[in-house]
């Protein structure tokens, strides 16, 4: 995913666009027809705009939900981590690892008391004291680390209201 664009490079989008990224949104998979059916446009108007947000850069993709559980990787944790130092080039390297890391989900690199947040997938304990182990804390560039256990992930509303 690409990094995050100011807020004064937003672009100007009408409600039909509000509406088509609602759905899209909610669901990844509506098509175009469907998606004309619902907002009482033509099948070729859904197709053109959807076209119009992709090359805007605002569709940037979509994504597989994956059944984690039923693919062997039931345990999920959010790992922390505070790093040493600050200096560009080793947050770099370290991040650049750790999203090549097999296991790891998503990596997140914020501000607070903490510099990176790591969720990751695991089979169970030890493989996740293993990522913590074997790749997180060898760097020598991170000072601590904190895991949490997710029991349950749910997805937000969003941006865009559904309909």
């Amino acid at each position: 995913m690409s990094r995050m664009q100011p807020s004064s490079a937003r672009l100007a989008l009408d409600s039909v666009d509000h509406q088509i990224l609602g759905m899209l949104q909610h669901d990844a998979d509506a098509t175009n027809k469907a998606m004309a059916v619902r907002l009482g446009l033509a099948e070729s108007t859904c197709a053109y705009r959807v076209r119009q947000l992709r090359e805007k850069g605002i569709i940037q993709g979509s994504r597989v939900m994956l059944d984690l559980a039923l693919l062997g990787y039931p345990l999920q944790a959010m790992i922390t981590v505070r790093l040493g130092s600050h200096n560009q080039a080793l947050v770099k390297e370290f991040f650049d690892a750790i999203i090549m890391t097999p296991r790891v989900l998503q990596v997140f690199h914020v501000a607070g008391s903490a510099d990176f947040l790591v969720h990751v997938a695991v089979a169970d304990a030890a493989a996740l004291r293993d990522i913590v182990l074997e790749r997180i804390t060898v760097h020598d560039v991170v000072r601590a680390t904190e895991t949490q256990l997710v029991f349950e992930r749910r997805d937000g509303a969003g941006v865009v209201p559904p309909l």
